[in-house]
């Protein structure tokens, strides 16, 4: 909840923004579009509202370019199904090979503050929805008292503009003593209300181009967008920015009108047309409901409508294509600048993979994960394939939390810290739950017993802007150490993924980082858990506790076999119970199956 709080209010900041752009790209390509153009490019933004409660995660420009472009890569995906896990019956006692200790984290309840203001929001939100229903009351009542059109001379009037807008559907007209300027209300069965002084101030011209007006808010279903602009209005009450520019769209849609109507009418009678706007200017009306549309507004709106029919001419051929690249261009980039919208994907929360030239296998292996989210990955380094249950948790970024330990000791190696000779450090006398904690320790007996203290004081030795040059050298996950720098690692800002602590792994056992030979050796001997003459089977468990709460499991390694390499990641996720060891466990019954490692 805190969350989403603090994410919807910087998703209003970047909202803001993208408004700040859209007026700007509309001044500066004023001139190449048309009045109508620039009234749907709202619609752009009406869309961009949405993003900040779409519950998935969306991509920016680049990384489309980058689909396209993979379009035409030769990327493999195959299906394969397994159905039953087998049961390690005479597997050799695997149980000493991993000791899955684990410190938990708190997390404290939302501030009282968050609270307090998603409170004021939906508060807000509820008075905002009362006076739309106030509104619609009103209208109500409007309807009620409102009677069908009695004039003949308007109704065959009215029925000639139906005519020549070629509008085959019935819409009844009424008048009303209750309004100043006429207007059109209803979605699916629209109404148009004329006031009673214009009827019996009857003049021919005047009242055409008034009925012209409200039909062209029916043929481009401008109650639509009412319905939309108000539901913005009640979501975002509290931004004065929307309110700004919803404003400023209900303008540009009479504007459109206003140019839709002299599309269809003769340049000399522009002037005319100009002159109803100007007799309205004299006796302004707002107009009482929200989800109506007429031909009224305030002086300001007038004025700007005024001049734009003064100044309006036909656009030419050419001015309607360098209206449409305009639209094209804006309309872009404001699409490209959504991925910085979405609250739930407001951080890098997944891994964006290229996939290009890889060769990968959809496995299913939803048998082994009963009760349980999560995935499995594995890469055959010789013949460039990968196996993947699950792609979408496959590349969702997760607190690694003891699997990161095997960077922690090999940037210790690096820089010194401790040696493949030297390693041992003397136990600080603080006592922990764990009796293989409480003692002094080495690289192997702490990378055995996932001893935090350990590797909290090769972490703290190190510092934080080596630590943050290293995570970004090797590009590790979000590469984000923000959090207690004692415990980042630990269900807090640091986060990766499968596929990337795969691709790690790979490169850490190739040395593609250019690490010391010696240090990046000592770290595979510091993580090997079995060797035979079957192979050698190198690995790191991580739990992530929440309040003593096992809530993420991880088990990542490899294997080496005679003339094979196997890369894993498995990753398992539930509000309970899901430990290193469970991720271990799957992972060995799921390689048995495999025949991979038995």
């Amino acid at each position: 909840m805190e969350n989403f709080a603090i994410r919807f209010l910087i998703s209003n900041l970047f909202v803001s923004i993208i408004i700040g752009i859209l007026l700007s790209a509309k001044l500066i390509f004023k001139k190449n579009l048309s009045n109508r153009m620039q009234y749907n490019l709202w619609f752009v933004f009406l869309t961009i509202l949405v993003v900040p409660f779409l519950p998935i995660r969306l991509v920016g420009f680049l990384q489309i370019l980058s689909w396209i472009e993979n379009l035409g890569s030769p990327t493999t995906f195959d299906n394969k199904i397994i159905t039953q896990p087998t049961i390690l019956l005479n597997a050799p006692d695997t149980t000493n090979w991993v000791n899955d200790f684990t410190l938990s984290v708190s997390r404290k309840a939302p501030s009282i503050v968050w609270l307090f203001l998603l409170g004021i929001w939906a508060v807000g939100i509820f008075v905002t929805f009362i006076l739309i229903i106030k509104s619609y009351l009103l209208l109500h009542q409007l309807k009620k008292s409102s009677l069908p059109l009695q004039n003949r001379e308007v109704w065959k009037l009215y029925t000639q503009c139906l005519r020549e807008m070629n509008v085959k559907k019935e819409i009844p007209i009424y008048s009303t003593a209750f309004l100043k300027s006429p207007i059109i209300v209803g979605l699916f069965k629209p109404s148009i209300y004329l006031p009673i002084h214009l009827i019996s101030d009857y003049n021919i011209t005047e009242m055409r181009y008034m009925l012209l007006h409200e039909l062209q808010h029916y043929r481009y279903k401008d109650a639509l967008a009412n319905h939309l602009m108000n539901l913005a209005g009640v979501i975002y009450w509290f931004n004065p920015f929307v309110w700004y520019a919803l404003k400023e769209m209900r303008n540009d849609r009479e504007v459109a009108c206003d140019t839709s109507v002299l599309e269809m009418i003769s340049e000399n009678d522009y002037e005319a047309y100009g002159n109803t706007l100007i007799d309205f200017a004299e006796k302004v009306s707002l107009l009482p409901f929200p989800f109506a549309s007429g031909i009224g507004g305030n002086l300001k709106q007038m004025k700007q409508r005024i001049l734009n029919i003064a100044s309006y001419e036909t656009p030419s051929f050419r001015k309607k294509l360098k209206g449409i690249a305009s639209f094209s261009l804006i309309a872009l980039l404001l699409i490209s600048l959504t991925p910085v919208l979405s609250i739930y994907a407001c951080t890098e929360n997944h891994y964006h993979w290229e996939t290009k030239n890889e060769t990968i296998t959809s496995t299913d292996l939803s048998s082994y994960y009963k009760g349980y989210d999560g995935s499995f990955v594995l890469y055959d380094l010789e013949n460039n394939v990968w196996e993947i249950y699950n792609k979408d948790y496959a590349t969702l970024r997760s607190a690694p939390n003891s699997t990161y330990k095997i960077f922690i000791a090999l940037f210790g190696l690096e820089t010194g810290i401790i040696t493949r000779e030297q390693s041992q450090m003397k136990w600080n006398q603080e006592i922990y739950p764990f009796e293989t904690w409480n003692t002094d320790q080495d690289l192997n007996s702490a990378m055995k017993n996932s001893v935090n203290w350990y590797f909290q004081s090769i972490n703290s030795q190190i510092g934080f802007q080596t630590v943050k040059k290293y995570i970004q050298e090797i590009g590790y996950g979000n590469q984000d150490i923000n959090g207690d720098f004692s415990s980042y690692w630990m269900e807090s800002s640091l986060k990766i993924s499968p596929i990337e602590q795969v691709n790690l792994l790979k490169k850490l056992y190739r040395n593609d980082f250019g690490f010391s030979t010696e240090n990046v050796q000592a770290l595979k001997d510091a993580i090997c858990l079995s060797s035979s003459t079957q192979g050698s089977i190198y690995g790191k468990t991580g739990t992530g506790q929440v309040n003593g709460q096992n809530i993420n499991g991880w088990f990542i390694g490899y294997i080496e076999l005679s003339g094979h390499t196997y890369f894993f990641s498995t990753n398992i996720q539930a509000e309970s119970d899901a430990t290193g060891s469970k991720a271990y466990e799957i992972t060995l019954s799921i390689l048995s199956d495999l025949q991979i490692w038995n």
